[in-house]
């Protein structure tokens, strides 16, 4: 291999269309822009504009609100739980808490905390700490003899200057 022979892979480079050279071209004239007025102009057009007419966007009514102090869990169910213990990522005898599930990799981020969902089946002893949990979910824990500790919310930065 030489310098000389190296090359770019064919298509990798398309050369640029030239515009306004006649009707030959089939992009003569306009230029592919169509005809005259607002949307053959650069940088302005009206998204959503009808006319004069109420757009549709204004003629509906609003609906609902975000609520500010909601609380995001990241959610596990226990089939992914037991997975993770399966593949020997999770630790049955320790703990599991968001921390272990984050560095396992069963979560991503723990979010405002961890809720364990009842999805699965858990055959491990296990004690869990989470921050919120389903019926469902702690009894299949306690069921298969371990314990579920619910932790109290965590506390977010926002709160009020006293």
């Amino acid at each position: 291999m030489k310098l000389s022979d190296i090359a770019d892979n064919a298509g990798a480079r398309k050369k640029r269309m030239r515009v306004g050279r006649g009707i030959g071209s089939g992009k003569g004239k306009t230029s592919g822009r169509g005809g005259k007025g607002q949307t053959a102009r650069t940088g302005v057009r009206i998204k959503g504009f009808e006319g004069g007419q109420m757009p549709l966007h204004r003629r509906l009514p609003k609906r609902g609100f975000t609520n500010i102090f909601r609380v995001e869990y990241a959610e596990v169910n226990l089939d992914r739980i037991q997975q993770a213990i399966d593949a020997k990522l999770l630790d049955a005898a320790a703990p599991i808490n968001a921390e272990a599930l984050v560095k396992s990799g069963v979560l991503r981020r723990s979010k405002a905390g961890v809720r364990l969902l009842g999805r699965g089946e858990l055959k491990a002893k296990v004690n869990v700490e989470v921050h919120g949990a389903s019926k469902s979910a702690v009894e299949a824990v306690e069921k298969a003899g371990g314990t579920v500790k619910l932790l109290a919310p965590a506390k977010s930065d926002g709160g009020e200057a006293a």
